[in-house]
């Protein structure tokens, strides 16, 4: 056995992926929390008094919570430290700087260098400056500007911007009209307007110029170039203290509205269910939870365990003793177990989603049930249909609504897809979807006296998800067929019809084959309808069984047009080899053209290991009985093992001796039909196959009623004998 057949039925690897299933949903379930209070508004409490065994606090709903804490988040100040020596630091730089630059400009004056030092000014204000200076020299105390100036300038400037302050940040980006100024230990508010920002301060750097540097504006552009390089800002904003400042704030707001104290009573039987009520269950339900040890928890997460082993019992049950096929296969089971997995995942992320609304409407049960109504059959989709919704309702807090909710829709889903003719077909689902959930919001909402806008909302929410889960449908099916190699019926339907590739090819260059194909595959569809096999997969099997003699087509009697038989001049041994051929050609072309193993079982199973009659007794009579051994005259097989393949074999050559025949009528059609029926059951090729001789009965009955209509006669013509004598003329 290979080692993908091992693991495609290993029981072991069975039992794994169901323990795994059944622990990723455990891990999915509302962690820590009781779940047998979950409630909605307006319903009525039917069990007994309820009262709190602990003290525990009302809970605030979560997006309310939010809302406070980040009301009390934006209502903190944002906090600016001041720096007490940011005035004397950037006079000293300014000064080092000046004495560096006078000396730069002096050594090339004194070289008369056109090219300036390394300055961080531009071209245009370095040489306005080294013009000032060339000057100054010149004409000592009588020039009107000296670069000295330009500290004097710096001093008066930046101590009246440290004096008033200047912030790090620009007033737009502080959203607060004020600011929290930190000083060591102090804090003080004020408006931000009182202060400087980066912007405004170069607003009073031009108006100082202005008054040193009256006249030229070469001088003053080069001032305020120098000068703008050393503004720093002497209120620094601090994100880290602003942001503990606001944690500060958040941690005031109360998480709770209120207490509830031991024995106090939470809900009385027969009361109606309001909101503060709900809250007050919610809340006890989520205290009990966090209020457990280790073994609380260990006991719990038992509990919800067998709660999800509960669950899927019937599921087990069903597969094991009717699903024979699922069961043995380890990819069958994987694929319902993902998409199981794959609706519980989507339940867990609408539950932590702390969103207003019906969301939990958009849990697309419906994709599971139609992907596996496709892949499978309608029966399976709607047990697994139940399964989902039923462990939907327990992520969601044993919420036995929306659990009915799923079952219908989803119920209704499969039901569209159960006999699914093309891939268009997934989006009529959406009205059976929407109208499974609108009925079901409708029945429960006038239960609970819902408003209409709530129940509309919920259609809204309904009506999304009846969109979705047909179009997500038609994207996971041909997932599914792709990465696990399914034969849907939807790839079936594709395959049936005759403008692909190969029937096509069938048609042009095997007119006969291809016209005995079809014939069969009425006959095999008749047939599978009448004993429950699959009458799709017959059909389409039916239709490729024969590809093999493209390869040489004139080598079989249906498409010698010209009456000239090649087999006349080949030895039995070499005719075999062509007739086999068509066995073994026939799979390699199923192989290239990617056809299903489904389907590309059918191409050697519907001969077996039949003997090829004709050519082992013209062997027999021309090298003697003695000579000839059977086994060289026998196609490869293997022998059939599903109903359709074994009604193909069936099929095959009661069509072909059936057409062989001058005068059918019904008579000798039965006795040929039986005969060909009884001489390949002694043969043994119908042992592999799961067919009982009820359902043989049954398969002559439609094989003898669609060959009477292919073969029936027909009422001559007048003149016919004419009509077919006479030679054609141009």
């Amino acid at each position: 056995m290979s080692t993908v057949s091992k693991i495609r039925s290993s029981k072991r690897i069975k039992a794994l992926l169901v323990l795994v299933t059944f622990v990723l949903i455990v891990m999915m379930f509302p962690r820590g929390e009781s779940l047998e209070f979950d409630v909605n508004v307006n319903t009525i409490w039917i069990k007994d008094d309820l009262i709190a065994s602990m003290p525990f606090e009302i809970l605030k709903d979560p997006i309310l919570f939010e809302r406070e804490k980040t009301a009390a988040a934006n209502k903190v100040y944002p906090i600016f430290v001041r720096d007490d020596e940011a005035f004397e630091k950037t006079l000293d730089s300014i000064r080092a700087y000046h004495a560096y630059l006078i000396e730069v400009i002096d050594n090339e004056l004194y070289l008369e260098e056109s090219s300036p030092g390394k300055t961080f000014l531009t071209n245009n204000s370095y040489e306005t400056l080294k013009n000032m200076r060339r000057q100054e020299n010149i004409l000592s105390s009588a020039s009107n500007y000296k670069t000295g100036d330009i500290i004097k300038a710096a001093e008066d400037i930046f101590e009246r911007i440290f004096r008033r302050g200047l912030l790090s940040q620009d007033y737009e980006y502080i959203l607060r009209d004020s600011i929290s100024i930190r000083e060591g230990k102090f804090q003080r508010i004020f408006p931000k307007l009182n202060y400087y920002d980066p912007v405004s301060v170069m607003n009073l750097i031009d108006v100082r110029i202005s008054r040193f540097f009256s006249g030229s504006e070469s001088i003053k552009n080069a001032v305020r170039e120098y000068l703008s390089y050393f503004v720093r800002p002497n209120l620094i904003y601090d994100e880290k203290l602003t942001a503990e400042a606001k944690q500060i704030e958040i941690s005031k707001v109360s998480r709770n509205k209120g207490i509830v104290n031991e024995n106090e009573r939470i809900v009385a039987k027969h009361d109606r269910v309001t909101q503060e009520i709900k809250d007050k269950i919610d809340s006890y339900r989520i205290a009990k939870g966090f209020d457990t040890g280790f073994w609380s928890r260990f006991a719990q997460n038992l509990g919800k365990f067998l709660h999800i082993a509960l669950i899927f019992l019937p599921l087990i049950i069903y597969i094991y003793l009717f699903r024979k096929k699922i069961y043995e296969n380890n990819f069958n089971i994987l694929i319902i177990m993902i998409v199981i997995l794959f609706v519980s995942f989507i339940a867990y992320i609408i539950s932590e989603l702390e969103v207003s609304g019906p969301v939990d409407l958009l849990i697309l049960v419906p994709v599971a049930s139609m992907i596996l109504t496709i892949i499978f059959d309608s029966r399976v989709g709607f047990y697994v249909t139940v399964v989902c919704a039923l462990v939907v309702g327990g992520l969601r807090g044993n919420d036995y609504v929306i659990s009915i909710m799923n079952i219908v829709a989803g119920g209704l889903a499969a039901y569209t897809v159960r006999d699914i003719k093309n891939r268009n077909q997934i989006f009529r689902s959406f009205l059976f979807i929407l109208l499974g959930y609108v009925v079901s919001i409708i029945a429960f909402g006038l239960e609970r006296f819902d408003p209409i806008e709530k129940i509309l909302i919920s259609s809204a929410y309904a009506a999304s998800n009846s969109i979705i889960s047909p179009a997500l449908t038609f994207g996971l099916i041909i997932f599914f067929e792709k990465i696990f190699k399914i034969t849907t019926e939807l790839t079936l339907l594709e395959l049936s019809d005759f403008n692909s590739p190969l029937l096509r090819e069938l048609a042009r260059n095997a007119p006969g084959t291809f016209t005995h194909s079809m014939t069969i595959g009425s006959m095999v569809e008749s047939a599978a309808e009448s004993i429950g096999a699959n009458p799709i997969l017959a059909r389409v099997g039916a239709y490729y069984h024969d590809i093999g003699k493209l390869i040489k087509p004139e080598g079989f009697v249906e498409n010698q047009m010209d009456n000239i038989n090649l087999h006349e001049n080949l030895e039995p041994e070499k005719s075999v080899q062509v007739i086999i051929e068509h066995v073994t050609k026939g799979i390699e072309l199923g192989r290239e053209y990617k056809l299903p193993q489904e389907v590309i079982d059918f191409i050697p199973m519907h001969h077996g290991t039949f003997i090829i009659s004709y050519f082992y007794e013209a062997a027999k009579q021309k090298y003697g009985p003695e000579n000839v051994s059977d086994k060289d005259y026998r196609y490869p097989g293997p022998k059939p093992n599903t109903k359709e393949t074994a009604l193909l074999m069936l099929a095959d050559s009661c069509e072909s001796a059936v057409r062989a025949m001058t005068e059918p009528d019904q008579k000798k059609v039965e006795n040929v039909i039986h005969n060909l029926f009884k001489a390949r059951i002694e043969d043994g090729q119908l042992d592999k196959a799961p067919i009982t001789f009820k359902d043989i009965e049954k398969i002559k009955a439609e094989f003898l009623k669609v060959l009477l209509g292919q073969h029936h006669k027909r009422i001559r013509y007048p003149k016919q004998n004419e009509l077919e004598d006479t030679p054609s003329t141009k």
